[in-house]
């Protein structure tokens, strides 16, 4: 970044800037789908993996991330250098996943448990070079500038080449991986390249980034994550979060065994994940809209529902057909499109409140505890459909000994598809009413009001309100410590 001393004033990010940072997006998406959407499936199906065992390999890689991103945002939030406290992370992470994540599909000719154990470590080794990397490009916007609006519209660039590398992942790389070992070991080589580009270039992109944030934050790191234990809304935002990623890759997981065995055409994996995708790319401004009317909390309800409806329709698929499916598929989309808008956003709120009410700033800590755990969960998705798979006595295979799949795995492909994230989703949508940080009481805590035309006026302090709308009560979020 430009200085590493902190400005005194808010900064604007300059449209280079803009898209160096916002490039970074592509190793966001395309790490976070590719593993979720393919890596079970190629063990099982081309490795021959039990499903069972295949899960509990993908999801120990992720659960070292419950300690390796809590330790990666501490440590660059301690980080003093001429780059800033953030970027020679960027490009530890960019020296790391890219090479692991080849790794993974270029293996030697090994099956079953030991082709599940070499595609563990190079699992593991990928999931620490993303954390290096994830964890401070996530805190990077709040220290480019102190401006609210400034803040929103960088963000904006991100999340809309966050929604163009999900797409480049779910459509490509099946096309690129098919069926064949030799088709992953391509897929692996050719979205390693993309991350190396796209890593090296958000490291280099961000170079010119103004810097805003202190040097140093303060407190130990045990005193910080308590800080995050205590503060209510994050946890509840976290919880919610959870249920919603976990049921999205559920449904991830089994996308290629629902298009192989219940549509009974492989290439519809394709397909079906541009009808979950293709909502995203165009109705961002629809939610943000209905963000504004509904209030985030309102929004978030409605996506979650949608999603919920969308899964439970898919249940029909085996009488109404392949059309049937991509349509509910594109209600889920609709869905999925506000979960991924509203959380991200919600949580920006969350760490502002939290400075606010505890005089602190610890957004590194949330932030690091959010990707670990939001790494997990997604990861359990397909731990969790392996073992749907495994209590329907679905057979594991290679190209080249097909098996006939026996009736009840077949209606385990579907469950796991449909009942399954539709069940979990709704867990989310039922823990989004305890979320209580609504505009209003932001609006409070900072001393600002909205007006009508969506700028912010001041209110004075003397006319702030209780906790139903006003001043925020101190038990919300404690000190660090106590």
């Amino acid at each position: 970044m430009v200085s590493t001393a902190a400005s005194p004033s808010p900064s604007k990010v300059t449209l280079g800037v803009r898209l160096g940072y916002a490039v970074g997006s592509f190793c966001t998406a395309n790490f976070s789908t590719i593993p979720g959407l393919l890596l079970l499936f190629y063990m099982t199906n081309v490795l021959a993996v039990p499903a069972a065992f295949a899960g509990v390999v993908l999801f120990l890689p992720k659960a070292w991330d419950l300690i390796a991103n809590t330790l990666v945002g501490r440590w660059s939030d301690r980080t003093v250098s001429r780059w800033g406290p953030r970027r020679p992370w960027l490009l530890a992470g960019a020296l790391i996943l890219p090479v692991s994540f080849v790794l993974m599909f270029a293996g030697p000719p090994l099956t079953g448990v030991p082709a599940a154990l070499y595609v563990g470590v190079t699992f593991l080794a990928a999931a620490t070079g993303y954390a290096l990397y994830e964890v401070p490009y996530k805190a990077m916007p709040a220290e480019m500038t102190t401006d609210y609006h400034e803040r929103t519209s960088l963000l904006q660039w991100r999340m809309a080449l966050i929604a163009v590398g999900i797409a480049m992942s779910g459509i490509l790389a099946p096309m690129l991986a098919g069926e064949t070992a030799a088709g992953y070991r391509t897929m692996g080589a050719v979205f390693g390249v993309i991350l190396l580009a796209a890593m090296l270039a958000s490291f280099f992109g961000t170079a010119r980034a103004p810097f805003t944030g202190p040097q140093k934050s303060e407190g130990t790191l045990r005193e910080q994550l308590s800080a995050a234990r205590t503060s209510r809304q994050f946890l509840w935002l976290l919880g919610l979060s959870s249920a919603q990623t976990l049921g999205a890759g559920v449904m991830l997981a089994g996308a290629p065994y629902f298009a192989a065995y219940t549509l009974d055409d492989t290439s519809a994996t394709t397909t079906l994940f541009a009808a979950l995708v293709g909502p995203m790319l165009v109705t961002m401004p629809l939610w943000v809209w209905l963000a504004r009317k509904l209030d985030k909390r309102g929004a978030m309800i409605l996506s979650g529902m949608l999603f919920t409806v969308g899964a439970l329709l898919l249940l029909a698929t085996p009488a109404f057909g392949g059309l049937y499916a991509h349509l509910c598929v594109m209600i889920v989309g609709l869905g999925y499109a506000g979960l991924q808008l509203l959380q991200f956003s919600m949580l920006a709120d969350v760490i502002a409140y939290d400075g606010v009410v505890s005089g602190e700033r610890r957004g590194g800590v949330f932030t690091g505890l959010w990707t670990a755990v939001e790494n997990a969960v997604a990861a359990l998705g397909a731990t969790a459909y392996g073992w749907v798979l495994s209590m329907g006595g679905f057979i594991s295979s290679d190209p080249e000994h097909p098996v006939t799949q026996p009736d009840s795995a077949l209606v385990a492909v579907v469950i796991g598809v449909t009942v399954v994230p539709a069940l979990i989703t709704f867990a989310g949508v039922l823990m989004t009413l305890k979320y209580d940080l609504t505009a209003d009481r932001i609006a409070a805590a900072t001393g600002t009001a909205e007006t009508t035309t969506g700028t912010t006026a001041a209110v004075p302090v003397g006319e702030e309100t209780g906790q139903d709308g006003g001043r925020p009560d101190p038990g919300d979020t404690h000190r660090a410590g106590n």
